[in-house]
């Protein structure tokens, strides 16, 4: 769960709040005059040189990816680009000036209150789908992490969903594991959703990331079978099952809960 304002007001000593209103300031501004005219498609090319065909662990080798969680650009909790000259510079882009604070949030605020700080900047500048995809092919995995953490906050509908799509396409754990939270719970469609497990399983993110699994996951004989089916690969290739495929396995087992009729 991300840290509120409250929260961040108590453990953030006074230039860091002081920065933060101003970051908050120029995003709000920023939503009173929105700039829809970038002509951005709303599915972004995020370079990250992974197929477009999710990686779920069915049908690929039991090895995985020796750079699993590893992103393609180190996460120091500080930005990998100066202020100045920037991507996210609201100087010769025309992109909004939060869009620099959202960069620099590690640095100003700490990385440890990154997360936090980014998902109150995305909120109150409420940015249309496809300035929120650029933001997130510009950036960095954190700055990535960031905008998958705050999507179910956004009222974007199911405009959002290329963001998650991407993620689950990577062998970063952290990416997966903010891509299968609550706005995947409600617009992953029945097989996206599925594959998403799967995609937890083969990375080793815990499956307590996953958003509404109990309820999504009760009385599923599809996703059962595709359980089985990677167990038996990977028992096949001597490879461990991870105890995670067992739980989801037990939940599949629930009965789905019956209609009750109205008295």
């Amino acid at each position: 769960m991300l840290t509120t304002r409250e929260e961040l007001d108590d453990r953030l000593p006074g230039a860091a709040r002081a920065w933060l209103d101003e970051a908050l300031a120029e995003a709000a501004h920023a939503a009173d005059r929105p700039d829809t005219g970038t002509g951005t498609p709303d599915r972004p090319d995020t370079g990250t040189g992974t197929p477009d065909r999710p990686d779920t662990g069915t049908g690929t080798p039991d090895r995985p990816d020796t750079g699993t969680g590893t992103p393609d650009r180190p996460d120091t909790g500080t930005p990998d680009r100066p202020d100045t000259g920037n991507p996210h510079s609201g100087t010769g882009t025309g992109n909004p000036p939060w869009e620099t604070r959202f960069a620099s949030a590690g640095r100003h605020c700490g990385p440890e209150h990154a997360d936090a700080v980014r998902a109150l900047l995305l909120i109150e500048a409420r940015p249309a789908a496809p300035d929120l995809a650029r933001l997130y092919a510009q950036g960095t995995a954190a700055e990535r992490r960031a905008v998958l953490l705050t999507l179910h906050r956004l009222d974007l509908g199911s405009a959002a969903l290329p963001l998650v799509e991407d993620a689950l396409r990577t062998n970063d754990t952290r990416l997966v594991a903010a891509a299968v939270g609550p706005y995947a719970a409600a617009h992953l469609d029945a097989h996206g959703w599925r594959h998403a497990i799967l995609k937890c399983l083969f990375t080793e993110v815990p499956v307590e990331a996953v958003a509404a699994l109990a309820d999504r996951a009760r009385g599923d004989a599809e996703l059962a079978r595709m359980l089985h089916d990677f167990a038996a690969e990977r028992t096949a290739a001597g490879r461990p099952v991870p105890a995670d495929l067992r739980t989801v396995l037990a939940l599949t087992a629930t009965p789905a809960a019956a209609p009750t009729e109205e008295s």
